[in-house]
């Protein structure tokens, strides 16, 4: 019963990160990003991290891995916006961050 639990919530907590790795190409990507130049044309507002323990659910914070396999998703940063499923803006705060096109969240999960 122990093992069923912890299994559990140690799946859970997986579903729920936001780790993320930058790959050099679109073909390897679970998702396409464009940085936006102001938060209000952005879909979701990132706060970069420093520690992956910060990690909290799927709320814009957002911390990039060192390998492709410690990551819950691969990211590739498009040139162009209408290449991008998801528009960010990086902001220099932590409470800064969240979503602001809720129909765009689901791309997180």
């Amino acid at each position: 019963m122990r093992l069923f639990i912890i299994l559990f919530l140690s799946s859970s907590f997986a579903l729920f990160s936001q780790t993320f790795y930058s790959v050099d190409y679109s073909y390897q990507s679970d998702i396409k990003v464009y940085v936006v130049d102001y938060e209000y044309q952005a879909d979701l507002l990132v706060y970069k991290l420093k520690n992956k323990y910060e990690v909290k659910g799927n709320s814009g914070l957002w911390y990039f891995t060192e390998q492709n396999y410690q990551a819950d998703f691969k990211i590739f940063f498009v040139d162009e916006k209408y290449q991008s499923d998801l528009n960010v803006f990086f902001v220099d705060n932590k409470y800064q961050a969240k979503w602001k096109s809720k129909s765009k969240k689901q791309l997180l999960f």
